[in-house]
């Protein structure tokens, strides 16, 4: 029983590759964006319609950032991945973010970093804000 328990939690702690990729480009993706001067809040937000990677504050605008971390351009940029149904998936949980702060009368915005690295190191960040706008019949309030 113990020794059962004890594998279920090293288990936890391994990460599949990408998984771990991930989680480093979001690190560094917050690293950068600090450095830029934006106000870091949360990362990884969960509701039941989303997730957010990062929430800042950028003056008086809400930002919902999505990381996006590769290791290569081949096929296409970073954020091409974050499609019509993402961008509904991170509007969802962007709402439901705004809903817990109980509907504030605050700009918002929905940015995306790219991150491209080589390994373990990090070979360019481009910030891309105002990526998209809430999705049609999607409203904030």
């Amino acid at each position: 029983m113990l020794l059962s328990s004890i594998k279920s939690i090293f288990q936890l702690k391994e990460l599949a590759p990408h998984l771990k990729t991930g989680a480093f480009g979001e690190k560094e993706a917050r690293k950068y964006l600090k450095k830029k001067g934006l106000k870091f809040l949360t990362a990884n937000f969960k509701s039941d319609r989303g997730e957010i990677d990062l929430v800042f504050r950028d003056g008086d605008c809400l930002v919902f950032i999505e990381v996006k971390t590769r290791s290569s351009e081949d096929w296409a940029r970073p954020a091409a991945a974050v499609n019509a149904e993402k961008r509904q998936y991170l509007s969802r949980a962007g709402l439901d973010y705004l809903r817990l702060l109980r509907n504030p009368e605050i700009k918002f915005r929905f940015d995306i970093v790219e991150v491209l690295v080589n390994g373990r190191k990090v070979t360019e960040i481009r910030h891309l804000p105002n990526s998209f706008h809430l999705p049609r019949g999607m409203r904030f309030a």
